[in-house]
């Protein structure tokens, strides 16, 4: 049977990070068991799911011993080798439940969010002296990791991608329809896909767009996400009504992607990118900022364009350069496609991964 896992994550919020761990659930089906918020947003995708879950009341700090009981108590209940971490504040609540519980499992945590500062403080070195693996899902994530945390408390570190699934692709048919009623039926369409808010770069895009809409391009940029910051949303309607299309929250990213000539990126700093890899997989040429994760996935001229980050004057030449050139966008798309297959798959992912669980020793 091997290591019976256990996928933490207590964040109310449902964005790539939670997506991941219940995916990683997913393909853990039989040996997992997740634990999550009890008025969470991953509520909704568990509760008509295949996957076995626990929900618990996220505490605050006075009462957060209680929390750490009854997780230790799951633990020892479902026999857990491995509890697995992904939201940073989820790390006092796994030491505290492993040294609390019988089975004493091995804390893993899979870091998605760039470090920035040490942790040399008291409480810091007692929390990464008890976790015994660190997931950094970047290169640049582990390096800031063995920059900040000290070495006498550090745990072992591995970099493990996140994979993205292989997207469903829609029909020729579908897809003229689907564009039609976007009213976007013969425009270069430029896609951007994510929480709209100022750090992600929607007006970067939308900037950028007009532009070559002003050198006589039939351009578009369709945006879809949901509004983290509703005024921001309102001055790009009111700003880029013309260029942009807005579609609010969709379940269908990766099929909204296909709609797309060109994804983008515009992220001021994006710890890894997985938007790029959905696109890529979809055989979407893409687009991303020059820094942070995309370094890590695009090979620049080869599987894809890099841009200035917060530049949408460089972003306007990349996008006319794809524009006039569609065999250059068409290959630069191949190439990206045959990469995220081979490198970012999920399911190779997460095989490495239950390799890893499987060689830690109990």
């Amino acid at each position: 049977m091997g290591k019976k896992i256990c996928e933490l994550c207590l964040s109310p919020d449902l964005g790539g990070l939670e997506l991941y761990m219940m995916r990683a659930a997913h393909y853990l089906q039989g040996r997992c068991v997740s634990v999550i918020n009890e008025k969470g947003k991953l509520q909704e995708y568990y509760r008509n799911g295949p996957e076995r879950y626990v929900s618990m009341k996220r505490r605050n700090v006075l009462l957060s011993w209680i929390g750490a009981r009854e997780l230790a108590r799951i633990i020892d209940d479902e026999g857990i080798d491995v509890l697995h971490l992904h939201w940073t504040k989820d790390l006092p609540l796994a030491v505290a439940a492993k040294l609390l519980s019988k089975r004493k499992p091995k804390v893993v945590q899979s870091r998605h969010m760039t470090m920035t500062r040490f942790k040399n403080d008291f409480y810091h070195r007692f929390i990464y002296k008890n976790i015994d693996l660190m997931l950094a899902v970047t290169e640049q994530v582990k390096s800031q990791i063995e920059k900040f945390i000290p070495s006498q408390v550090r745990p072992r570190i591995e970099v493990l991608y996140i994979g993205a699934e292989q997207p469903q692709m829609i029909g020729a048919d579908e897809k003229a329809s689907r564009r039609r009623q976007l009213g976007i039926e013969d425009a270069f369409t430029v896609g951007i896909v994510g929480r709209i808010e100022h750090p992600k770069g929607q007006h970067l895009v939308l900037e950028a767009v007009e532009t070559l809409h002003t050198e006589g391009v039939n351009a578009k940029a369709l945006i879809v996400g949901h509004a983290m910051d509703e005024g921001y949303l309102g001055s790009l309607k009111e700003r880029y009504g013309d260029v942009g299309v807005f579609t609010g929250f969709t379940k269908e990213a990766q099929a909204m992607m296909q709609l797309c000539d060109v994804v983008v990126l515009a992220t001021e700093k994006e710890t890894f990118g997985l938007v790029l890899i959905e696109a890529m997989m979809c055989g979407i040429c893409v687009v991303a900022s020059r820094s942070g994760g995309p370094l890590e996935i695009i090979d620049d001229g080869f599987n894809g364009l890099l841009f200035t980050t917060f530049d949408a004057q460089d972003l306007n030449l990349k996008l006319r350069r794809l524009h006039d050139d569609p065999k250059l966008r068409g290959d630069l798309a191949q190439e990206g496609k045959r990469k995220a297959l081979d490198v970012f798959e999920s399911s190779k992912q997460f095989e490495r991964m239950l390799k890893i669980f499987e060689e830690m020793q109990q």
